[in-house]
């Protein structure tokens, strides 16, 4: 069901076919993606004594493909028919980590970076079309609503999933936890059969540019656009800060509090409750507050919470931090993916997917790569403050956008000129 379509049901977001099946599978993945994480997390820390350096090549592991894969993934994401990519690529990350499961039980304990490696690639090509049927079948009305809901379970996940996890790597080891992982994604899979098929193009509308020439494209819808613009600087800005701080949590956990590692779960899902409120409390404002408010709102007081937890020594102090970064984190996401859809094309949303994410992504991994070296060479303190400092930078990077406002017709055949215009 299209745009249009979707109109005639604009009453119940839940009443869309496509919105409860993407719910549904995300429900499935984010099972795989917990246990994933800390089920390895907890397996690296345990063989390497905790290692800084192997810790951080984890989150190396994961998110360097999607700076590497991700401007080739938004481009094919707008070739490829969205549900058969999608499909193929859930598939594929379950053989992956099947494959992965055989080599740990056969092989090096190594091989486990493996598992996150390929579904991270996979992923930038899963995302896009996932973000492309959202802009076909949720009407425009409802797409920060549609996000916030989004959000919301996801925060559900930040409360469960550490615990799923650590769970599962304590009472049944790394190996089943890895198979728990590959069943996951075969099972979201086959339910992104239950979307409705592809809408083929017609023949005069089939592409005859090549690949490099749309990535080019993509650059230059960016280039054209002030928002996306300021979006593609502020995402960068925002990727030093996560990036610095995303491999070292464990030891504010164990340095600065003084408490296990297995601590940290309780700090995730301190993080993840507040997400959940906050994703209600938006979905309650979302036509009250523009997207680039809600953007720069959320990382002024994520900067003060990060350098607030580095200083922390105290549980309550930094639980109530960790409260707050969660209660407003959902007004990051949900301003980011509203922007780009607001702002983008449906034709172009891969592409600006493509160009915009690893203006983030490649900025935290290489920052992911040099925490270890960092929390060797300065105090955690000192990171952690000069991470705050620079999301506020991004946040206030954001100031010169807070006007605009979006081409109110939602199919936009020229958004590059009608954003230029405002």
């Amino acid at each position: 069901m299209s745009i249009a379509g979707q109109a005639s049901n604009h009453g119940s977001l839940f009443r869309n076919r496509f919105y409860q099946t993407i719910l549904i599978s995300n429900v499935l993945l984010q099972i795989g993606i917990w246990v994933r994480n800390f089920a390895i997390l907890m397996f690296v820390t345990d063989m390497t004594n905790e290692n800084p350096l192997a810790i951080s090549l984890i989150y190396v592991v994961e998110f360097a493909p999607i700076f590497v894969f991700s401007f080739i993934g938004g481009a094919f994401a707008d070739r490829w028919l969205p549900k058969r990519t999608i499909i193929w690529c859930d598939f594929l990350s379950a053989i992956s980590v099947f494959v992965v499961l055989l080599t740990l039980l056969y092989g090096s304990w190594e091989t486990i970076y493996l598992a996150t490696f390929v579904s991270a690639i996979l992923s930038q090509f899963s995302q896009p079309s996932v973000m492309k049927l959202f802009k076909q079948h949720v009407h425009p009305d409802q797409l920060q609503q549609g996000m916030a809901l989004f959000q919301s379970l996801i925060a559900i996940f930040m409360i469960a999933g550490p615990g799923l996890g650590i769970y599962a790597y304590h009472q049944f080891g790394i190996e089943n936890s890895i198979a728990v992982m590959g069943v996951a994604f075969l099972l979201s899979a086959l339910v992104m059969f239950r979307l409705p098929a592809d809408e083929k193009p017609d023949r005069k509308e089939e592409r005859t540019s090549n690949i490099r020439q749309e990535l080019a494209d993509g650059f230059r819808y960016v280039w054209r656009s002030k928002v996306l613009k300021v979006l593609g600087a502020t995402f960068a800005i925002a990727g030093l800060a996560v990036g610095t701080i995303q491999t070292l949590g464990l030891f504010v956990v164990t340095e600065r509090l003084g408490q296990p590692k297995e601590f940290l779960q309780f700090l995730l899902m301190v993080n993840g409750g507040a997400m959940l409120l906050g994703g209600i409390l938006i979905m309650t404002l979302t036509k009250k507050i523009a997207p680039q408010l809600l953007l720069a709102f959320g990382m002024t007081v994520s900067a003060v919470c990060i350098a607030g937890m580095g200083f922390s020594t105290s549980i309550p102090l930094t639980l109530t931090l960790q409260f707050i970064n969660g209660l407003t984190f959902p007004c990051i996401q949900i301003g980011i993916n509203t922007l780009i859809l607001q702002w983008t094309e449906q034709s172009y949303v891969g592409r600006v997917n493509g160009v915009l994410s690893p203006m983030f992504m490649g900025m935290m991994v290489i920052m992911m790569s040099l925490a270890g070296l960092l929390k060797k060479t300065f105090p955690l303190v000192e990171i952690y403050a000069v991470s705050g400092v620079v999301m506020l930078i991004g946040a206030l990077i954001l100031i010169p956008i807070f006007k605009h406002k979006p081409d109110p017709n939602p199919l936009g055949t020229d958004a590059g000129s009608a954003m230029d215009s405002v």
